[in-house]
């Protein structure tokens, strides 16, 4: 690449980073992919306990009939309640297996919690609810506050069950209803049904030999032990002085609670595989004067601006202006030293590269200013693109290494050898603990129905599981044929951002749409036809091919099927297009007008 302007002037050799990623790939790929992790269920079904419930209800099984059941209470849930709201439905019952409103921000509660995403643009319904939040990046008691706030806006306390985890879901035929079935014997009928489970809502456990034997305590981070640790998700855990740690994982649950297990802990243990790439953070409050100068429509306008940055698309500015669009601001750079008129779509991948290549030696130079031991600083820096894992940022997680109370064992990609009574083997030495703690994760790769906690029974007993044996069928990842009057939010074959909740806004507004159009039509049975799910699935397989080679190159990490992307059915990722082009999919869907590719009856 000798004599490219784009390269002649980095400090940094490309194909030196090239090599020195796949070297470090190649350490961490396994032969059994997504099988190293456990199912938290039968002997480690104590895992799912839920710790923060304070009431436990008590009541009797119900066998009654509503318009629209919405399950999960989390955001997407949150939202589809809303856009049935507004869409003038009144009979919606809101299911949820936790005790409140708030899906990952109900669970979630570990010491340090917070939304990695300007919250500007992560809390939904800002404008709509008035609220603008106290920082740049809240905590998660004022997110879990802020998911109440939104229940309560809209009425959706009204006719919901909490503590209720669903069972099963079967399509009677007969009624044109849903029959739903419970842990607490209920028996519910609904014309429609909108699923929001939540693409992380199962914690999984590593399949470490010996875990099973342990004798001290335990715990995963989504349902956090303050009885044992003491503090609450704001820190201060004193019951932890004379106790040894040990934490499993080092992703960006591990990057926010460490800080606060090293200044609780006699000693923390920090077990790493792959270390995160871990950014300024620079939180702040609200300056209230910005917040009274913007102008109506301006969370939905930065929310686009973000999408679109993060998505590699181009904005005149920048309005997030932070380390999640830093790679584009950097990208900008490179361009200006190039003829940016009439690139080719492989001139603007090599330009985009060196601009992620000049990110990553930012954040790994980051390492060697905070950290104060050399080996260790040299452990804790990422050798891999920005996006293959999902990036961090926080100012305090580096600095914990500078602790005397704080030993980060390296694995050098290889992870935990073996789990004893009441120690951790790794690198061929015993770490004696008497607390361990799992930053493991969420099922990703598994069954839908298995991540759901349930089956799905559509039209004559066929069960998605058959269905989606040989991979996800859908009509824009949202309903599927054979299942009529349902729609999964979050799924496969939909859109993917970093911010997430405007991928759930945009399909939730997609399923209340759908709903009210049934509604105008006097449908009784609304579902995709065949011909329109088989070119749906064309178009997910062809767009997959777009980031296949990306992902190869990646580590290994829930975003490449563990480092085996080939591997994966195509047809099961999201939309290879990106979420800008899918949400402009749905839009034109919309506009359409006859909503083409459903069948009503």
């Amino acid at each position: 690449m000798s004599g490219d302007g784009a390269t002649d002037t980095l400090s940094f050799n490309p194909d030196a980073l090239r090599d020195r990623y796949r070297e470090e790939r190649d350490k961490r790929v396994r032969t059994d992919g997504n099988s190293q992790y456990v199912r938290i269920a039968a002997r480690f079904a104590d895992f799912l306990h839920d710790p923060y419930v304070e009431t436990p209800i008590d009541r009797a099984p119900l066998t009654d009939e509503v318009e629209v059941v919405v399950i999960g209470g989390g955001f997407g849930g949150l939202l589809a309640g809303v856009a049935l709201r507004e869409a003038g439905v009144k009979d919606i019952r809101m299911m949820e297996s936790a005790a409140d409103f708030g899906g990952t921000w109900y669970w979630n509660r570990y010491p340090g919690a917070a939304c990695d995403i300007e919250s500007y643009v992560y809390l939904p319904l800002l404008e709509e609810t008035g609220y603008i939040p106290v920082e740049r990046y809240a905590r998660a008691p004022e997110i879990y506050e802020h998911s109440r706030r939104i229940a309560r806006q809209w009425n959706l306390y009204d006719n919901a069950l909490f503590q209720t985890a669903v069972k099963e879901l079967r399509w009677d035929a007969a009624a044109q209803r849903w029959i739903i079935h419970t842990n607490r014997g209920d028996a519910i009928r609904a014309r429609f049904v909108i699923m929001s489970n939540g693409p992380l809502n199962a914690p999984k456990l590593p399949g470490i030999p010996g875990i099973e034997t342990f004798k001290g305590h335990a715990f995963h981070t989504s349902r956090w032990d303050y009885a044992y640790t003491g503090g609450n998700v704001l820190g201060n855990l004193d019951k932890l002085g004379d106790k040894r740690v040990g934490i499993i994982g080092t992703g960006a649950t591990a990057v926010q609670c460490v800080p606060h297990l090293g200044a609780g802990a006699k000693h923390l243990y920090v077990f790493q595989r792959t270390p995160s790439a871990v950014n300024v953070r620079g939180d702040k409050p609200t300056d209230p004067e910005w917040a009274k100068s913007q102008a109506p429509g301006w969370q939905q306008r930065r929310m686009e601006n973000f999408n679109v940055l993060v998505s590699g698309g181009y904005q005149a500015e920048d309005l997030v202006n932070d380390g999640w669009t830093e790679a584009f601001r950097e990208l900008v750079h490179i361009a200006q030293r190039e003829d940016a008129k009439g690139l080719s779509p492989e001139k603007l991948a090599e330009l985009a590269e060196l601009a992620d290549f000049a990110t990553m030696e930012r954040i790994r130079g980051r390492v060697d200013k905070v950290v104060r031991d050399h080996a260790v600083a040299e452990a804790l820096k990422p050798w891999y693109r920005q996006f293959c894992k999902r990036p961090c940022f926080h100012d305090d997680y580096l600095e914990t290494f500078n602790r005397p109370n704080v030993t980060l064992v390296d694995t050098q990609g290889h992870g935990v050898e073996r789990v004893t009574e009441n120690a951790i083997i790794a690198n061929g030495q015993t770490y004696e603990i008497d607390c361990l703690v799992y930053a493991t994760g969420f099922e990703v790769g598994t069954s839908y129905a298995q991540r759901c906690g349930y089956e799905i029974y559509g039209k004559d007993g066929l069960s998605i599981s058959q269905d989606w044996a040989k991979g996800v069928r859908s009509l824009h990842g949202l309903m599927v044929h054979d299942f009529p009057n349902l729609f999964i939010l979050g799924g496969a074959q939909g859109g993917f951002t970093a911010n997430y909740p405007h991928n759930l806004k945009e399909q939730a507004g997609q399923s209340a749409y759908i709903i009210d159009q049934a509604y105008a039509r006097q449908a009784r049975v609304v579902e995709p036809t065949v011909e329109a799910e088989e070119a749906w699935i064309a178009t997910i397989i062809d767009k997959a091919r777009i980031a296949e080679g990306f992902l190869k190159a990646c580590t290994p990490g829930y975003y490449n099927n563990e480092g085996r992307p080939e591997e994966a059915n195509r047809q099961n990722t999201t939309y290879g297009g990106g979420s800008v082009e899918y949400f402009q999919v749905l839009q034109a869907w919309r506009e359409a007008g006859d909503l083409p590719g459903l069948a009503l009856s």
